[in-house]
């Protein structure tokens, strides 16, 4: 795999070596020695899929905060998401600036997200798919949330958002 560094410390896009040949394609898309290589944990606790039956859905910002934190590995493996991390890192230079990538199935690309990011994304097709390895369990009591819409932040979401939870729609304000 190609790390690349985006300006959010700590924060990587990883471009998947390829091995073609005529049945199609093997590629990793996460290694534990490389991970270490890098600094980052290399531990998985759990690996989720997220179906986004139609394009506008918004899920997100989540987060977790200690003692769970939790990085995370995003890879689109059907369609093409709007992909944002915002880093809520007080102690970084980078401190509540988002980043916005764009990943697909044809992009073979996968956003590690530290720990103490959150991350959302938006779903810019019908019937997208999204793979994540995660660090650390669910742990409810440790679940957080920033509104897709904070007035803080700004980002801009490529499409309407068409469809998003109750529970994204109710997160609280960021503090300053």
């Amino acid at each position: 795999m190609k790390w690349r560094e985006t300006p959010l410390h700590g924060a990587y896009i990883l471009e998947l070596n390829k091995f073609e040949d005529d049945r199609g394609f093997f590629a990793d898309i996460w290694n534990c020695e490389e991970s270490r290589s890098h600094g980052l944990a290399a531990a998985i606790a759990h690996t989720a899929l997220s179906y986004n039956k139609k394009k506008g859905t918004l899920r997100g910002l989540h987060y977790q905060v200690a003692p769970h934190e939790e990085s995370k590995f995003v890879f689109c493996v059907r369609g093409s998401i709007y992909d944002v991390i915002v880093d809520l890192r007080p102690s970084s230079p980078t401190f509540r600036q988002w980043l916005a990538t764009r990943l697909s199935e044809s992009s073979h690309e996968v956003l590690y997200v530290p720990k103490n990011f959150a991350h959302g994304y938006q779903a810019l097709e019908d019937h997208t798919e999204v793979l994540y390895h995660i660090s650390e369990l669910y742990h409810p009591e440790s679940y957080r949330g920033i509104r897709w819409d904070e007035p803080l932040l700004h980002i801009e979401w490529p499409l309407p958002v068409t469809l998003l939870s109750g529970q994204d729609a109710a997160h609280p304000p960021l503090k300053l």
